[in-house]
This record gives structure tokens, sequence and C-alpha cells, in this order.
């Protein structure tokens, strides 16, 4: 069985000279654009959704089809796509991926029946699948062990401002412009990204060594921390990612609140994140590179908060409590990110990302049916978070079977 490496990843940092010190900024911030542009795309559909059901004669119960379709198609894209970009590198598939995503979502915004909805999200979570592993394995090859904390907490800013972007703009928007035109927008904007990074990024500052790809393939799969790793993340996401999209609609109906200020509720759930994902990389860092405990404290943190969120009962108190549960919900996924490419090694850093993170979004698919499920049974608001904060606690449990890399 395959034993993780005795030094952290990479074994050795590779050279870095004085351009590369500005690129690797500017590429970060490349990187980060990319990723928000995904997640805006991904996260619009949890503001416009009443929108469109009327728009088609749906019931709310088959809304839930196109969120499922989505991310079927992300999680396959996921897997593939870590491959692909450890075979093609980063910019290739950040280009080969975000140009079609903004046609798919392009196209969206023209759906006229549930057979065109349902094929057109499952088309775009294909197409933002490899997104993600492109991401951190860019970031991963740029930033040496030290400083890759602090620079993974940068890069997954853009999943938190994602849902205050999606949440503060995108129901304002839809009502001024309509569902549509929304996602004409989103798409137009997702495609010029890709173009941008296509043309300006470069993968590595030396190129990484090829010898024995094979033979380290084939143990990336019985690295049995790397299978915790990902047990942990699909406990993670779904407390995160269920809040994300169920949290407007239950407190529009247990508590009668409007979609423009639930949509408020929830953007403050993800300026929470925003600080605080930078602050627990540097801390990280400081601590020598250690990821694990801190995973672990933040999954129990974030089980916590949403209980207590759970119990409260009117607007003022949601107002208060979203973005310190934003922190708990989002603050574990730098080092998550770091921890997995670290795990994994440099130059299967991309497969390791995507086939966790595959895994990991298997939450995101089986989450928005269960809850519905259980508040359509129970029409109580906290028996929804309680079934959202076993996610995080499943995942911490999960972290206590992960062996981080020892430090030379």
């Amino acid at each position: 069985m395959f034993e993780p490496a005795s030094q952290p990843y990479p074994v050795a940092d590779p050279p870095v000279g004085e351009l590369s010190l500005v690129a690797r900024w500017f590429f970060l911030f490349l990187a980060w654009t990319a990723l928000l542009a995904t997640f805006v795309d991904r996260l619009a559909w949890a503001n416009v959704n009443s929108q469109v059901g009327d728009a088609l004669g749906l019931k709310v119960s088959q809304l839930n089809v196109f969120v499922t379709a989505f991310y079927v198609g992300y999680c396959v894209a996921n897997a593939l796509g870590g491959f692909a970009c450890d075979l093609l590198g980063p910019r290739r598939t950040l280009g080969y991926a975000l140009v079609p995503l903004g046609l798919c979502t392009f196209l969206f915004g023209s759906t006229d029946s549930l057979t065109m909805g349902i094929a057109l999200q499952a088309l775009m979570g294909l197409a933002a699948g490899a997104d993600y592993s492109a991401c951190v394995k860019l970031t991963a090859n740029w930033f040496p062990h030290l400083l890759r904390g602090r620079a993974m907490g940068l890069l997954m800013t853009a999943s938190s401002l994602g849902v205050v972007l999606a949440n503060a703009t995108v129901p304002a928007l839809s009502g001024a412009l309509g569902w549509g035109n929304v996602y004409r927008i989103l798409g137009t904007s997702t495609a010029l990204v890709g173009i941008v990074c296509f043309l300006c990024l470069r993968d590595t500052p030396v190129a990484l060594p090829v010898a024995r790809q094979k033979a380290r393939l084939s143990e990336l799969f019985g690295n049995r921390d790397l299978l915790f790793m990902a047990l942990a993340g699909f406990g993670a996401l779904w407390g995160t990612w269920g809040f994300a999209v169920w949290s407007s609609a239950l407190m529009m109906k247990g508590y009668g609140l409007s979609a423009v200020r639930a949509g408020y509720i929830v953007s403050l759930f993800g300026i929470g994140a925003i600080a605080a994902k930078p602050l627990v990389g540097i801390l990280s860092d400081w601590l020598g590179g250690r990821r694990r405990i801190l995973i672990i404290i933040c999954l129990v943190s974030f089980v916590v908060m949403l209980l207590v969120f759970g119990r409260l009962d009117n607007e003022r108190a949601f107002l208060f409590a979203a973005p310190i549960l934003g922190i708990t919900a989002f603050v574990y996924s730098p080092l998550t990110a770091a921890l997995v490419v670290e795990l994994a090694g440099p130059r299967f850093a991309g497969s390791a990302t995507g086939l966790t993170n595959a895994f990991w979004q298997l939450g995101n698919v089986a989450v928005p049916i269960v809850v519905g499920l259980v508040f359509a049974q129970t029409h109580s608001f906290y028996a929804a978070f309680v079934t959202l904060a076993a996610g995080p606690l499943f995942g911490a449990l999960m972290m206590l079977g992960v062996r981080e890399p020892q430090r030379g």
C-alpha cells in the first residue's frame, strides 16, 4: 500500500527566479478569477429557480432535477479533468473547460423545456468540472510548501465571493433583466475568462519530471490517506453547499422572508469566509505546513454553527449568525486542497485533486434531495439543519484517519 511521502510536497520546491516571484501572484489572480466565474455560474440557479419554474410550469420538486443534472456532470468531469490537468497542464485545461462552460451557460438562458434545461445543466457540469483541479495544481506548482497555505486560502476565497456575488446581485438582476439575460451575461463573461487564461497562464516555473508516471498512478489509487480525505470532503461539502443551495428556500418557506432578504443573508454567509480563508492558510504555514488538526477544528465548529443557526427564528438573528457560520463552512477548503496535493505529490496533484473532488461533489448531488425530503416530511427548519450538520460531523471523524506527511 502506498505510503505518504516522508517529505512535504514537492520534495524540493522548484527554483523561482525574480520574474516568477511576480508571475506567481498574477497567475494566482487568473486562477482565482476562473474559479470565481464557475462558482457564480453554478450558484446563480439557487436565486432564479422559482422564476424558471414559473416560466416552464414546473413544480418545486422538479427543479431539483436541474441541480442533480449539473452535479452528475460535474462529478464525472472532476474525475476525468484531474487526469487531463496532469496530461495537458492547467493552462490548456482551464481554456478548454471555461469556453464551453460559457457557451452552455449562455444557451441555458434560452431554455424553454425541462429536457433542454436538464441537458444544458449536465453539459455545464461537464464543462465546469476541470476548473478546480487545474486551479489547485497551478497554485501548488507556483507556490512552495510554506507559502502554499496562504496561496490556497486566497484562491479559495473565490468560492465564498461567488456566494456573495450570486446572492447579492442575481436576484436583483433577474428581476430587472429576466433570468435568461442573467445567464447570457454570465456565459459571455466566463468564456472571456477562459480565453485570457489560455493566452496568459504558464503551467510551472520549471518543467516537472515525468519519470515513473505510470507506476505512481497505480499507487495513487492505493493511498489510504487520500481515501479518508475523499470521505472527509464529502461530509464537509454536504454541509457547505447544502446550506448554500437550500438556506434561502428554507428561510423563505419557514419564516416568510422575501427572496431578496434571504439572498442577502446568504451573501453574508459567503462574506464571513473571505477574510478567514487566507488567515487560516497563513496560520497553517506558520505552523510549518500543518493542515490536519486545523481541518478537524474547522469541521467541528461548522457542526456547532449549523445546529445554532437551525435554532434561530428571526431575520435579525440570521443576519448576525450568517457571517460566523460562513467562516466555519468554508475555512477548511484551502487546507483540504493543500493537503490533497501534498499527499499525492507534484506530478499527480491534478489527478488526486480531481478524483477526491469528484467524490466530494457527490455530497452536492445527494444533499439537495435529502434535505428537501426531510423538510417535506417534517416541515421543520431545525430538522433540515440537523441533516446538514451530519455531513461535517462525518467529515471530522474521517479526518482522524488521515496521516499527514512528515516534514523533513
